[in-house]
Parts: structure tokens; C-alpha cells; sequence
């Protein structure tokens, strides 16, 4: 699987963003203009996605991302797709994302980002009800698939 890494374009430092650990603060505007704030997610089981339009194993995920999140957004699991994309790139952030039905924001249109850039993508976080990181998921580890979703999150719904 390839995986790309990230061009610096800020200087945002990456977080220490740690399985186990209390998910660092993330306030974005989202696409349609409302904010999401993963501090008032508590109850629910978060996904948060970083990735780019430019990204070939990021656009691979987005489907399996999709199909999940529809399949169980009723059951407490909500998501954000946090593009990397540059904001000249708004358009085809907002393109890619017309196919989706989760969330997503622009990086840049975030009030407080505690996750930083990552240092490369795409790479997914699984928050738990308390807010408690519970998963890192990115290619070089492991293909995301409906499964991986599945045994990550399935247990923390049952919570």
C-alpha cells in the first residue's frame, strides 16, 4: 500500500496523540458551516479522519469510511474527515466530499486542533464514549476494511 507523506505547510507541531490517552481538543467549522466540538461527543464513539484530496490511499478509505458510518451512525457513532488540503483547495475538498455522508472540515478552519497535522496520512482515530483515544488506524499499519472498523469500534458501542 503506498503511503504519502504530508508537505509541511504549518507549523503546527504533531501532537502526542496516544492510543490510551485523553483525545487532545478538536473544534472545527465543518463544510456546511456548523462546528464540531469532540468534547461534546462524550457518550459517543468518534471516528476522526485526516486525509487530502491528493491522497490515493485516503480516497481508497473514504467509501469503507462511508459505508460504516451510515451503517452506524444510529448506534452512537459519529465521524469527522479532517482535510490536510491547502484552502485554495476548498472546491475539491467540498467535491470529494458531495459522495460521503460524514462530516468533514478543512484543517485549516479549526478554532483548537490538540491532534496537530499529522506527519503523514491518512490516519484515523477512534475515540470512545469517555473520549479516550482507543485506536490509531493508518496503512502502514494495517488496510482499514469494514472489519478492522467493526472489531475497533463494535466493542465500544456495547459500552
Amino acid at each position: 500500500t503506498a503511503f504519502l507523506a504530508l508537505p509541511v505547510f504549518c507549523h503546527a507541531a504533531q501532537a502526542a496523540v496516544e492510543v490510551g490517552q485523553p483525545a487532545p481538543a478538536l473544534v472545527v467549522h465543518q463544510l456546511d458551516g456548523s462546528s464540531f466540538n469532540l468534547a461534546a461527543m462524550k457518550g459517543k464513539v468518534v471516528i476522526v479522519n485526516f486525509w487530502a484530496t491528493w491522497c490515493a490511499p485516503c480516497r481508497e478509505e473514504m467509501p469503507v469510511l462511508d459505508a460504516f458510518y451510515k451503517q452506524h451512525h444510529g448506534r452512537g457513532v459519529e465521524m469527522i474527515a479532517v482535510s490536510v488540503d491547502r484552502p485554495r483547495y476548498r472546491d475539491e475538498v467540498r467535491a470529494t466530499m458531495k459522495d460521503f455522508a460524514f462530516p468533514a472540515a478543512m484543517g485549516g478552519d479549526s478554532d483548537e486542533n490538540g491532534f496537530g497535522m499529522p506527519s503523514a496520512i491518512p490516519v484515523t482515530y477512534i475515540v470512545d464514549g469517555n473520549g479516550i483515544i482507543r485506536a490509531r488506524l493508518s496503512p502502514d499499519q494495517t488496510r482499514l476494511t469494514d472489519k478492522v472498523l467493526s472489531d475497533a469500534i463494535t466493542p465500544l458501542l456495547a459500552r
